[in-house]
């Protein structure tokens, strides 16, 4: 190759270079779609499409499965004259650190003791993360029949996402129980150890005779409280236990929320 050929061959593969560089970089930059949690492809780690890895949306495949402990109805008002009336409670428990369920559609059905469906209760609950979530239903009329059998499920594929538990910084100090012959008061104090104030704020109370049972259940909210405020909790029911009480439960309930 003469002197002159290496010349353009040298003048056209620069060129071409610089075609490809101002060109073809930029068109294949604009052609690459960068992978996302949207795309429908399992790809950046994920361990199904857009789910885990990354991405907000969880593989439940992944995590520790959760384990609705007991459902159990409680009777608030006797029979008589048609007007029984009931409280119910689940304890869902989740054993995973930061993975949570923001809505979960459940159902609760009462059975008599000849197995017959009495009423059922529909609701929606969150699933907080690395804790036992109560889920609660009071007021359950039941007109002169009593509940033998409580039974819970949820109604709907659960949507597990990451979480984070906010209701961690509310601390349960000094439960007590008085009364418990004549008319049952638990009482407890809540302390808001976080820098920021939290609102609406659930506290689901939990009755247990000494064979770990749950015998009794109500619920009550605390519209605010601020950080560090200390405030008292009381539960009553109108009659007496029939069994001795063996353990207290007192769960603040709060919506986690996404990182």
């Amino acid at each position: 190759m003469s002197w002159a050929s290496r010349r353009r061959f040298t003048y056209l593969t620069g060129v071409i270079l610089f075609l490809s560089t101002v060109i073809g970089v930029p068109l294949v930059m604009s052609l690459y779609e960068q992978p996302t949690c949207f795309d429908g492809i399992q790809n950046q780690g994920e361990t199904a499409p857009d789910m885990s890895g990354p991405c907000q949306l969880l593989d439940e495949r992944t995590l520790i499965p959760h384990v609705v402990q007991w459902a159990r109805g409680f009777v608030v008002r006797p029979v008589g004259g048609g007007e029984g009336t009931w409280s119910s409670v689940a304890y869902v428990e989740n054993p995973n650190e930061g993975a949570g369920v923001l809505a979960a559609p459940y159902r609760f059905r009462f059975y008599d003791d000849r197995n017959i469906l009495i009423t059922e209760r529909e609701g929606v609950t969150y699933i907080m993360p690395a804790a036992v979530t109560p889920v609660y239903e009071g007021a359950i009329e039941v007109g002169n029949r009593e509940v033998a059998r409580t039974f819970f499920e949820f109604t709907a594929p659960l949507v597990w996402e990451r979480l984070i538990n906010t209701s961690t910084p509310i601390r349960i100090n000094g439960k007590a129980i008085s009364g418990s012959t004549l008319e049952p008061r638990v009482t407890a104090i809540a302390e808001n150890t976080d820098v920021r104030a939290h609102t609406d704020v659930e506290f689901v109370a939990v009755v247990f005779d000494t064979q770990g049972n749950a015998i009794a259940s109500s619920r009550t909210i605390l519209p605010r409280m601020e950080p560090g405020s200390r405030h008292d909790l009381a539960f009553t029911w109108p009659h007496p236990f029939s069994v001795p009480v063996g353990r207290l439960d007192v769960l603040p309930l709060r919506t986690p929320i996404i990182p």
